[in-house]
C-alpha cells in the first residue's frame, strides 16, 4: 500500500471516530452505557408544593438488562424515607422502588429491575423520586427522573 493511500486511510478512520464520538455526545441519558440520568430534588416539586429549604441531588443510570441503580443525597431534611414513583410531572403516584436510607443519603436496592412497562415510563420521565419527612409525609423533596 502505498504513503498516499495509507495516509487517506488513516484520515478517513479519525473522522469515522469523531463522528461516532458527536452521535454519543447526542444520545440521550437514558442509553445504555451513556451516563447517569441528573436529579434536584426541591420542595415546590413536591405535590402539594412543601414550603421546605431541604434539597436534594443524585443520579440514576439505567442498564440494559433494565437493572436501576443510583442514590440521591438530601441536605437540611430528616427524612424518614424515599422511594422511586410511577408518576407524570405534577401528579402523584404509586411507590415502585422503595430506596435503602444510609444517612441522608438513599440508594437503588442492588440488583433492582424495572419492568417493561416501568423501562418505558422512565424513558418518557414519568418518574419521580422523592423524600419523606416527619413534617411533610407525602413528601418534602422531589425530582423527576427525565432523561
Amino acid at each position: 500500500m502505498s504513503k498516499y493511500w495509507l495516509k487517506v486511510l488513516v484520515v478517513v478512520a479519525a473522522l469515522a471516530l469523531a463522528g461516532c464520538a458527536q452521535m454519543r455526545s447526542s444520545m440521550p441519558d437514558w442509553m445504555p452505557g451513556s451516563g447517569a440520568v441528573k436529579v434536584s430534588l426541591s420542595g415546590a416539586e413536591e405535590v402539594p408544593p412543601a414550603k421546605t429549604a431541604a434539597t436534594g441531588s443524585g443520579s440514576f443510570r439505567l442498564a440494559e438488562d433494565g437493572t436501576l441503580t443510583g442514590s440521591v443525597t438530601t441536605k437540611g431534611v430528616a427524612g424518614a424515607a424515599a422511594h422511586i414513583h410511577v408518576g407524570d410531572k405534577g401528579k402523584n403516584g404509586p411507590v415502585i422502588i422503595p430506596l435503602t436510607k444510609k444517612g441522608d443519603t438513599y440508594t437503588v436496592p442492588e440488583g433492582r429491575k424495572l419492568t417493561a412497562a416501568q423501562i418505558k415510563e422512565f424513558k418518557e420521565g414519568d418518574l419521580y423520586v422523592n423524600v419523606h419527612s416527619a413534617k411533610y409525609k407525602g413528601g418534602e423533596v422531589r425530582a423527576q427522573i427525565q432523561p
